[in-house]
């Protein structure tokens, strides 16, 4: 990690978005094409732009990748050329480069007038400010799976729903829970979700009623972009998994508690979570996260050996929950962080692909509700207010025990050390009324 690089593109001291991170996104302008960007301070670099110019010429990518609606085709080309990609914008947008004297890129570039006198940071039209920019989801996402992977969520929604005593079902802390979600409804961030409808069961009533949920939670989660195909039948090993993750967004796995009541037995999650899936605008590069590597937490029992891995495989990135009313400052109701996190990556991709099942680039991978160790670090208003026993206080005198129409839930996260941070922004939306 080179403490000392910076970037000739002002970027503040608290972004998320400094020029050790560079995650990929999907943007357009004035209703313009969509086309790949990174994220450097508050703009965005355009890949096309800078492949139009010349300066990925001798990586031998074709210029179109820039310029697709998703970024699946870049992930495709491989880790290898993405990686390398990623670097590469590193050092253009280096302020060493900043002024054409510096000849580590341009040496080995183009031998024309381009590379001899025209570093980067004259191509003002390569940058576009956030603000003018629409973002996009950045992924073609065709299948979705969530985990059920923190501990501690799991061993708070045993004691609420469960015997205290034995929170935990027998098979957790042997396999990394998950199940298959509703890929078409995942949303980007900034996109509001309607209150879903349907079937609920009330105490002490004989038969359900269709009517729209009164208990809209939300779940703090972290999701990976798969970024290497796997065939049917084919099994990936705990050591090999990270080469098959691109990328890492923030997740708001929005889920209808009332409904989710009632459907779950014996099948599991449907209506209850599939009416939305918010995920943040940029997806931060595994390698940008590199330096953030932590040990996880001890597995007791023993894990069978498929799931056994060595090294450092959880990630210290500090995550909040934000609530804003409509009229009203936003409240932030809980820190927690990633490290938490009992199942890690490499252990979900192994179980995942166990049994032969296969896996494709652009798949979203969910870790479940990240929960912390205490009551200010739990992932959903279903802990926080456990259960609509302990409603949260928010800044402008309001509770809640669960969202309310109106409300807007913002999740973030980052990273910090010695003095460098890697963040993904936000995932944000506003929950509005059932429609009619």
């Amino acid at each position: 990690m080179d403490e000392t690089l910076t970037s000739w593109v002002a970027v503040p001291d608290d972004s998320d978005f400094s020029i050790h991170n560079l995650p990929f996104g999907i943007f357009s302008v004035d209703g313009g094409k969509k086309k790949v960007g990174v994220a450097i301070g508050d703009k965005i670099l355009d890949l096309s732009a800078v492949a139009a110019l010349g300066y990925f010429e001798d990586l031998d990518i074709p210029n179109e990748v820039f310029s697709k609606s998703f970024l699946n085709d870049f992930i495709s080309l491989g880790k290898p050329i993405t990686t390398k990609v990623r670097l590469w914008i590193q050092e253009l947008l280096s302020d060493r480069n900043s002024s054409g004297k510096d000849s580590r890129w341009k040496d080995s570039r183009r031998k024309d007038s381009l590379s001899k006198s025209s570093p980067l940071s004259q191509h003002s039209a390569a940058l576009v400010p956030q603000s003018e920019a629409n973002m996009h989801l950045p992924i073609r996402i065709g299948d979705y799976t969530d985990f059920y992977s923190s501990i501690e969520h799991a061993t708070n929604v045993g004691k609420m729903f469960r015997d205290p005593e034995n929170a935990l079902l027998p098979n957790w802390k042997h396999i990394p829970v998950g199940y298959h979600g509703r890929a078409s409804s995942i949303v980007v961030s900034g996109r509001p979700v309607h209150r879903p409808k349907g079937q609920v069961m009330y105490p002490d009533a004989k038969t359900p009623v269709f009517e729209a949920s009164s208990k809209v939670d939300f779940e703090l989660e972290m999701g990976f972009i798969i970024g290497k195909n796997t065939q049917l039948g084919e099994s990936v090993a705990t050591k090999d998994a990270e080469d098959y993750i691109f990328g890492k967004v923030l997740v708001n796995d929005w889920s209808a508690r009332d409904i989710q009541k009632w459907e779950y037995v014996p099948l599991g999650p449907f209506l209850g979570k599939s009416f939305a899936t918010s995920i943040s605008l940029w997806v931060v590069t595994l390698e940008a996260l590199e330096p953030f590597r932590v040990k996880g937490p001890n597995q007791d029992p023993p894990i069978l050996p498929y799931l056994e891995y060595q090294g450092l495989k959880n990630y210290d990135i500090n995550l909040q929950i934000g609530i804003k009313p409509e009229k009203g400052e936003e409240s932030i109701v809980s820190r927690s962080n990633f490290k938490y996190m009992y199942w890690n990556m490499a252990q979900q991709i192994a179980h995942h692909t166990s049994n032969g099942c296969n896996l494709n680039v652009g798949d979203l991978m969910a870790s479940g509700t990240i929960s912390g160790k205490n009551p200010d670090s739990y992932g959903s208003m279903l802990e926080l207010a456990w259960g609509g026993q302990k409603p949260v206080q928010l800044t402008n005198g309001e509770q809640r025990t669960f969202i309310e129409d109106h409300d807007t839930v913002s999740l973030r996260g980052f990273c910090k050390k010695e003095g460098i941070r890697v963040g993904f922004g936000e995932v944000s939306a506003k929950l509005m009324p059932a429609t009619t």
